[in-house]
């Protein structure tokens, strides 16, 4: 009875120290378990506080990327801007210097011409002083011609204004080297001498004048080219009062004016 007592006592307390030392394994580990469960949640903590930093960081690097993107698109806009810009500059200097080229080209083509033309006609009115020269006392002026048929050239009876028949055989001379230019107007302006009043010498002049106009207009020249003016004794070609005086300013003067180029640099 006593030993199997005592061996009781010794299974319980080998039972004792067995449980013991399992509690004791248990709550080690139970104690690691926690302990790294603790430090894995820290882990975890670490790591999520890790990855919100970076994901802030990253969209602000996101933010910044965006930023620097439009930055950079609103420069290549500004650029590609500019570049039109000059292009446009460049196209619109280029234009504007072809056009001054252009301008330069037809004043130059113009001057050339107006030369030509100013050539053609000084040649002309040349032409026409010389043939009419041959006829009587013709001059250049301003205008263009001025001829001069006076007392040894056309007379006309006392207080007459009919053409006699030696006046008229020299206008048809007349008429007949004028046919063969154009380009310009004839004014016959008739004068008579000092003798009688202004008003009546005024008539007369211009009965005179109107006397040559229709005689030309007969011969062949274009009646729309031709005018007549008279001025009496206003205009005496020379002073004084004598026989001869008076017949050189008892006259008709025939102007041939030129409707092409005014020939401002020759002088009466």
């Amino acid at each position: 009875m006593s030993d199997s007592s005592s061996q009781n006592s010794q299974g319980t307390l080998f039972f004792s120290i067995i449980t013991g030392i399992v509690l004791l394994v248990v709550g080690v580990f139970g104690f690691l378990v926690i302990r790294s469960s603790n430090d894995l949640q820290d882990q975890i903590k670490k790591s999520e506080d890790r990855i919100a930093e970076l994901a802030e960081k990253t969209g602000d690097l996101s933010e910044k990327v965006e930023i620097i993107g439009s930055v950079a698109r609103q420069a290549e806009e500004k650029a590609q801007q500019a570049a039109i810009g000059r292009i446009r500059a460049e196209a619109s200097k280029t234009i504007s210097q072809a056009e001054t080229r252009v301008a330069k080209r037809k004043a130059e083509e113009l001057q050339d011409e107006v030369a030509r033309v100013k050539a053609e006609r000084d040649a002309e009115m040349n032409r026409l002083q010389v043939a009419l020269s041959r006829i009587a006392d013709t001059r250049r002026t301003a205008l263009g011609l001025v001829m001069n048929l006076g007392s040894d050239t056309i007379n006309f009876d006392f207080d007459k204004a009919n053409l006699r028949a030696e006046n008229k055989e020299l206008l048809s001379r007349v008429a007949g080297v004028l046919l063969t230019s154009s380009g310009y107007k004839t004014q016959v302006f008739g004068h008579t001498d000092d003798v009688g009043t202004a008003e009546y010498n005024e008539k007369l002049s211009l009965k005179r004048a109107e006397a040559v106009r229709d005689y030309l207009v007969e011969a062949g020249l274009d009646p729309s080219i031709i005018s007549v003016r008279g001025f009496g004794k206003s205009n005496p070609l020379v002073e004084g009062t004598s026989k001869e005086a008076r017949a050189k300013n008892r006259r008709v003067e025939i102007g041939i004016i030129d409707t092409v180029v005014h020939y401002d640099n020759v002088v009466d």
